[in-house]
């Protein structure tokens, strides 16, 4: 399934009223629906032309064969689901597993592309509120939500971080523990979308200096930003979010990291939960500053 921070809400059309349910207000989430459902070929396009509205049109669509049954419940009925065109939680996980069919553009890829992730982000943080605690324990939690999540096509750097962060399609470790800091644990003074961060020595930079809400801690603790210089060359290569202290010896740890993977540290595609040793590389351990 394409990796997303979570179920934003269940949505319902006008006509719900007639069997207790309150109709949903507009929501980014319905975009990415209608971005989705079109992309597997059963909604009107063009894509500029999607609202953030939940209309009875859209929830039941057309009865009918293949293309012809269109809508929320053209997908389930194709997806063996109850057609009722309502969005639980059920139909939220088809909609983010289906790929578009054979004879369509861009055949084979996921029907949520990452337009839609972001959409469905946007929409989870809209309609949740966030976990309670730090904004750096907020941060963690939100990356390891994402745990599994791979760049695609592999090798390309096109991710949901990178699109968001305005800089598609280019190495994304730092662009992610941006949009984790910034989009999912609620916003830091540190980081700004499209500025800062993309670039990791730049946070190692401001942090040595405490320029930007930036400092270098004594100890880490769960959730603060790790630099690594593979080389010990002064240059720092790779960023994720320290988790904990664990491993056959005191100086290893356990670090959720994006875009790598165990063939390739730094540009791997993949967000994992990677153990570390500090005398294996240099190692820089970085505060952000809370609202």
């Amino acid at each position: 399934m394409v990796a997303v921070p979570g179920f934003p809400r269940p949505i319902y059309p006008p006509d719900a009223n007639k069997q207790g349910k309150e109709p949903s207000e507009d929501g980014a989430d319905i975009e990415a629906y209608k971005r989705t459902v079109w992309r597997a070929g059963r909604w009107p396009g063009p894509a500029s032309a999607f609202d953030r509205t939940f209309s009875n049109a859209f929830s039941h669509g057309k009865a009918g064969g293949n293309v012809a049954d269109s809508g929320i419940a053209g997908i389930q009925r194709q997806q063996k689901l109850d057609p009722s065109g309502w969005v639980g939680e059920k139909t939220f996980n088809t909609l983010r597993s289906i790929k578009i069919p054979k004879g369509l553009p861009n055949a084979g890829q996921m029907a949520m592309d990452v337009t839609a992730a972001n959409l469905i982000a946007e929409a989870y943080y809209e309609f949740n509120k966030p976990v309670k605690g730090t904004t750096r324990e907020r941060a963690l939690q939100a990356a390891i939500g994402w745990l599994g999540y791979k760049e695609n096509p592999p090798g390309t750097n096109h991710s949901t971080f990178g699109s968001w962060y305005g800089q598609d399609y280019q190495p994304w470790c730092a662009m992610a523990v941006s949009y984790w800091y910034e989009v999912e644990a609620g916003g830091s003074p540190s980081f700004a979308k499209g500025v800062a961060y993309a670039y990791v020595p730049y946070v190692v930079g401001d942090a040595k200096a405490n320029r930007n809400g930036l400092s270098v801690p004594s100890s880490p603790m769960p959730g603060d930003l790790v630099c690594f210089d593979w080389s010990r060359d002064g240059t720092y290569d790779h960023i994720g979010l320290f988790e904990s202290w664990g491993g056959t010896k005191p100086s290893q740890f356990t670090c959720i990291e994006g875009n790598t993977s165990t063939s390739d540290n730094s540009n791997g595609g993949e967000v994992m939960r990677r153990t570390r040793d500090t005398q294996a590389q240099g190692t820089v351990f970085v505060r952000v500053a809370e609202p």
